[in-house]
């Protein structure tokens, strides 16, 4: 049986806005697995996109557990929840959240650089394997804007990849990007995946949360439902049913 990377336990988050109290979560239970691929999913509101945050440790619950890999993340101070966060999770934004003036490579670089154990060396050694995974190599020494926005969303996911993570959280990976760019990128994570690594997104589009095993559905702070996606997609051969963009097109 695969190990359970994340184990969510009566989960509640509150806001306070002066004497009003918004439930964002409201009990909250999941666990996922290593081997899994994941779909969070729902409407405006419903709590998915506090979900995520609390999964990435930028936010914490009101109440409730939340153990990422054995490590129950409530129990940590401010110093280890950032060194938990960048050790244990790859982020994967929408907006790709690439530095303009700043090489391919150096982007992905940039979460090796809170590790004062890794020499310059292998720091571009790393960076330039997580490049190649994602099909990057050849584009290690572009800039941003030279890169078309599918390039540019796997420079973020090389990045995500450099710290060998446990798993990948990706907000909306593919909302800026045309049909073919994100079965593309939605390619590179069926293979991350398979290779091993838990894979969680968020998305509002049903055919991107086809390509993964299973959507869990929320709906005012609550789980709704959760999915088994019988007739997964197979993202390859997906590719070869759409039409080639031209690469002045893409840019």
């Amino acid at each position: 049986m695969a190990d359970i990377i994340i184990s969510i336990r009566n989960l509640v988050k509150i806001y306070k806005m002066g004497d009003l109290e918004v439930h964002a979560l409201r009990g909250i239970n999941l666990e996922i697995r290593n081997d899994d691929f994941v779909a969070i999913m729902g409407k405006s509101g419903s709590g998915k996109s506090t979900f995520m945050n609390i999964l990435g440790c930028l936010d914490t619950p009101t109440k409730g557990e939340y153990f990422l890999d054995n490590v129950n993340v409530g129990s940590l101070n401010k110093d280890q929840l950032a060194h938990l966060r960048n050790k244990k999770i790859g982020f994967v934004f929408q907006s790709f959240n690439l530095l303009p003036r700043t090489s391919a490579l150096e982007n992905v670089e940039l979460p090796l650089m809170y590790n004062t154990k890794v020499s310059a060396k292998e720091m571009k050694e790393r960076a330039l394997k997580a490049l190649e995974s994602v099909g990057l190599a050849d584009r290690a020494y572009h800039y941003p804007n030279q890169l078309s926005g599918g390039e540019q969303q796997r420079v973020a996911i090389a990045r995500a990849l450099v710290n060998d993570p446990v798993v990948i959280l990706a907000d909306e990976p593919t909302g800026n990007l045309d049909t073919r760019t994100s079965v593309e990128v939605m390619t590179i994570f069926q293979e991350l995946n398979q290779k091993g690594i838990t894979v969680v997104i968020v998305t509002h589009e049903p055919d991107i949360a086809g390509f993964t095993k299973y959507n869990v559905i929320f709906r005012d702070g609550r789980i709704q439902k959760s999915v088994i996606v019988e007739n997964q997609k197979n993202a390859r051969e997906e590719l070869n049913h759409l039409p080639v963009i031209a690469e002045e097109d893409a840019l």
